[in-house]
């Protein structure tokens, strides 16, 4: 067995963990840092492209983060923190770009518009509030709005083509939306942190303990997926950022502020389109709204992509459930996740929760034909024989107690930190990796909040993100400037 003693272990090779990663060796070239992964290659389980939606999510499309109004009108306060948060994942590329740490961003990102669709007089009215809200402010400033169907037809051609005159639809466009892919971004991440000193890529490692001592350093035991062998790892730090697989392994950390959470696994699955013709015909991120019952993770869209320099077309995401919390796990993994400390949240849940069961079991039961069916909603002339089924990857929704209702399910992201700074988690889904940098700079003002506010880190974080402790939301001209800089540096088009 042998022993190897780190200041930072990252748990996973995706979007979150690389991100922390380059955070830390960018404000401490010094650090000693290991990054385990169970799979045998980095970003192969949700960070990969073809297991997300790949959308910058900037709220520019995404209907579900303007709920509706019990008075009337949309909430547009989590638009608002979703496209700031964006903003400073764009602010944080831009500068490893131009410091030569990420190649040239066309290797990772593509201007691709976010535009948003629906039909019916109820959507329309909804869509046209939604625009009023946000296009009055500098965030969503740039944000164009139609009802006209020629308007419409040159957004987004394949949405429109043969429709009725006489149907009542609206789109709203943003041009400078992204299309990123993740897994390459990852990948190209770790591809610059091998390359510096005191940093370390262990793969096909799975963590099989996690042991605190009385120095409040981790004793972190790996197993080696292709040999059998053990290793060690004593680390001052363990992130983990392991998708899925992160829950049961906060569980062993056995920290106090883990217990009581659990998680709900949902699959998704993708139309693809074969037809290289038709792909040519769409460039664009349209999504429209939600079916009731449906969670987040399913609003629908019609999705080019751009992965490793090649146009796609994908439609979906069409929800499943399964037991496993990630895409190459074990149908076990949700039962083995079932503890003392959430049983309750979990059960609870599980009441509440026939609604989304019924629909994610409806969803698991559809065929070829019934997708193809939901698709020609937004592309009335598409032809079954053109699209093939594609299995994206795994999202854990959060389980969390709740006093008053005894559980709570939760779609979103959430960092869990122990009381030492020691070790944080990440769990939960959308919007993910978008956010992966504002998300990570929270991790580090948690856990290493001493050096976070010395005058070194303070000037270093300044640098990589120029907003940051300033508000993007209040502050216009500073967003003006800084979405110029990086819409320009990565290749996003203008404002």
């Amino acid at each position: 067995m042998t022993t190897k003693a780190v200041d930072v272990l990252l748990v996973g090779a995706g979007a979150m963990s690389t991100t922390l990663g380059m955070l830390l060796k960018q404000l401490d070239p010094s650090m000693k840092i290991c990054m385990v992964e169970r799979l045998d290659h980095v970003a192969h389980e949700s960070t990969d492209a073809m297991n997300n939606a790949g959308t910058g999510h900037a709220a520019y499309c995404e209907l579900n983060y303007t709920p509706k109004k019990a008075g009337g009108g949309v909430d547009p306060s989590k638009a608002f923190a979703i496209n700031e948060a964006f903003e400073v994942s764009l602010q944080f590329w831009s500068y490893l770009v131009n410091a030569k740490a990420l190649p040239n961003p066309s290797k990772f990102i593509s201007n691709v518009p976010h535009q948003s669709f629906v039909w019916g007089e109820e959507n329309v009215q909804f869509l046209r509030s939604r625009y009023e809200t946000l296009s009055s402010t500098q965030q969503f400033a740039q944000m164009e709005y139609s009802e006209d169907h020629d308007v419409l037809r040159e957004w987004m051609p394949l949405v429109m083509k043969n429709r009725s005159a006489d149907e009542k639809v609206a789109g709203t466009r943003v041009r400078h939306g992204a299309d990123v892919n993740f897994g390459s971004l990852a990948r190209h991440m770790v591809e610059y942190l091998d390359h510096q000193g005191d940093f370390e890529l262990l793969l096909s490692r799975s963590v099989e303990e996690l042991t605190q001592g009385n120095d409040k350093r981790w004793t972190v035991e790996l197993k080696n997926e292709q040999s059998g062998a053990k290793e060690t790892i004593d680390a001052g730090f363990v992130f983990l950022g392991a998708g899925g697989g992160a829950l049961p392994l906060l569980q062993k950390s056995g920290i106090e502020e883990g217990k009581g959470y659990g998680g709900f696994p949902v699959s998704g699955m993708w139309l693809v389109c074969k037809n290289q013709d038709v792909v040519e015909q769409h460039n664009a991120k349209v999504y429209g709204l939600a079916p009731i019952g449906a969670p987040p993770m399913s609003v629908p869209h019609l999705d080019t992509r751009v992965i490793d320099g090649k146009k796609a077309l994908l439609f979906g995401p069409f929800a499943g459930f399964t037991t496993k919390f990630l895409k190459q796990g074990s149908v076990f993994d949700m039962f083995k996740s079932i503890k003392p400390g959430n049983l309750k949240p979990m059960l609870t849940v599980g009441a509440k929760s026939m609604d989304l069961t019924r629909y994610l079991i409806s969803e698991v039961m559809q065929t070829h034909d019934s997708r193809c069916d939901a698709l020609r909603f937004f592309f009335p002339e598409a032809k079954n024989e053109d699209w093939e089924l594609s299995y994206a990857g795994q999202r854990v929704q959060i389980i969390k107690n709740d006093p008053e209702k005894g559980g709570k399910l939760e779609f979103g992201t959430e960092v869990i930190s122990s009381a030492d700074g020691s070790l944080a988690a990440l769990l939960g889904a959308s919007p993910g990796a978008s956010t992966a940098v504002p998300t990570m700079i929270e991790v580090v003002e948690n856990c290493f909040s001493e050096k976070m506010n010395s005058a070194e880190w303070q000037q270093k974080i300044k640098e990589m993100v120029p907003s940051y402790k300033e508000s993007l939301i209040e502050d216009g001209e500073l967003l003006k400037s800084v979405r110029q800089n990086t819409l320009t540096t990565l290749g996003l088009g203008n404002i």
